[in-house]
């Protein structure tokens, strides 16, 4: 599912106008990745939760010459997916 495709789900099942809708997907969209630029974490119950996870800086290995490169610390988005929809998709794909 794209973003497009979202919209209009929210559309169909809240009766709201595209313009809405939209906004609404914008700004779900907006509050969780400036929740986690700060540095804080995102839970919804049942769904999951976002957070950020912090990596030290290391020695790795360029694949293509095998030469020793330094790769910075960084910080990146990391998702939790919650038991009930883990549950679900479990559920739903007959794993």
């Amino acid at each position: 599912m794209v973003k497009a495709e979202l919209i209009q789900k929210l559309r169909d099942r809240a009766n709201l106008n595209r313009t809405h809708a939209e906004k609404v997907v914008d700004i779900f969209f907006d509050t969780i990745s400036d929740t986690l630029t700060k540095g804080e974490r995102v839970e919804i119950r049942g769904f999951g939760s976002f957070a950020v996870n912090s990596y030290k800086s290391y020695v790795g290995r360029n694949p293509k010459t095998g030469d020793q490169i330094h790769v910075s610390a960084k910080k990146l988005p990391f998702f939790r997916v919650g038991k009930r929809l883990k549950s679900m998709v479990d559920n739903k794909t007959g794993g």
